[in-house]
């Protein structure tokens, strides 16, 4: 396989967990070299065996790039650990917060050699960790963050823009405090809202829970994510995200208030509104602008090959299906698909399905 073409050295990347493995499996489908580091001689052990790439060992060449993939509370001292023991080097990391780091990194690190730091962060991921989580398209279409310091040199920039190329991604360029501030709008709160939410059903009857949807799964599924990780995750951002926090409280209290009144609907639906709107900001497929789609609810039984069959029917009626949601039936052995579709194919969905003995609700 030829390598990269625009990467024309080994790229070293320190950590093999979900992220880190990810980047070296996208890496080596295109023939680069990729060494692997992790103080976990397991982790490091497993991510060679899937190929991202083959532990480093004494005498391997210098690499263009290193990329630190590894846990917040440690990247900073990572990142002025490589610049220390390589000399050209370019060397980034897959952190989410961005400031910190660069603050950390700064303190250890010589000022010349610091020109060789630019930070990144690949706006992917998954509830899942560890190696095996490792996954070589996990970047395709994905965003990844660039941010550069004012000290970054510009040709270091550039090689970290072709890294993210290279792994499937789309490099946007920002500052380390405008992505802090945005990764706590998209990313941070939504975590912590999503735990807060879980956290009630812990002490839940069981029969509360038999009532459960699709809705409190889609609200709860990201609380699932390793609290470890996400307590460095967000003490590492704590100014972006009190100030969002405090707009939340601000719009509970309101709520609260309005809960307490006997005329308190106004507020209610101003507050719902409101999310609406915001709903309605959040992009589409491939960052596209959002987008209305219809949807299309299918019973499906709960029997092997019956969600293919399903998909292989919705693709015979020539429909672009944007979006599908499994609801299953508590106690009940059936389960409902959701199918979101554009408006205009509808008709011509619902048809061929209902032609071929699916139960279809609009």
């Amino acid at each position: 396989m030829t390598p990269h073409p625009r990467l024309t050295g080994p790229v070293r990347v320190i950590g093999t967990g979900l992220v880190g493995t990810s980047i070296g499996l996208a890496l080596a489908r295109l023939g680069v070299a990729v060494q692997l580091v992790d103080a976990d001689a397991d982790a490091v052990a497993m991510a060679e065996r899937i190929g991202a790439g083959a532990r480093l060992a004494a005498g391997d060449p210098e690499p263009q790039v290193v990329v630190v993939a590894v846990p917040p509370d440690h990247v900073g001292a990572a990142v002025a650990a490589q610049l220390a023991a390589t000399r050209t080097a370019v060397v980034t990391d897959a952190c989410s917060v961005k400031s910190k780091p660069l603050a950390d990194a700064a303190a250890l690190t010589a000022a010349d050699d610091l020109a060789r730091y630019v930070g990144s962060h690949p706006m992917a991921g998954s509830e899942r960790s560890g190696p095996l989580a490792g996954r070589a398209d996990l970047f395709d279409g994905a965003t990844w963050a660039v941010t550069p310091h004012p000290a970054s040199d510009p040709d270091a920039v550039g090689v970290v823009q072709l890294l993210a190329e290279a792994c499937g991604a789309k490099p946007v360029r920002l500052t380390a405090a405008d992505h802090d501030l945005a990764v706590a709008r998209v990313s941070h709160l939504p975590h912590l809202l999503s735990s807060l939410a879980a956290g009630t059903l812990v002490d839940a009857p069981s029969e509360h829970l038999e009532l459960s949807g699709q809705g409190l799964r889609d609200v709860t599924r990201v609380a699932g994510g390793d609290p470890g990780l996400w307590t460095q995750i967000v003490s590492a951002n704590t100014g972006a995200l009190t100030v969002l926090l405090e707009q939340i409280r601000a719009e509970l209290d309101r709520v609260l208030v309005a809960l307490g009144k006997n005329s308190g609907n106004g507020d209610i639906t101003a507050v719902l509104a409101h999310g609406v709107t915001g709903a309605a900001r959040v992009p589409g497929k491939h960052g596209a602008p959002h987008t209305e789609h219809a949807t299309v609810q299918v019973i499906i039984p709960d029997r092997p090959g019956q969600l293919a069959k399903l998909i292989a029917d919705a693709a015979e009626s020539g429909a672009n299906v944007e979006d599908l949601r499994i609801d299953h039936s508590p106690g009940r052995p059936v389960g409902h698909v959701e199918l979101a579709v554009k408006p205009d194919s509808v008709e011509q969905l619902v048809a061929v399905l209902t032609a071929r003995g699916w139960v279809v609700h609009r």
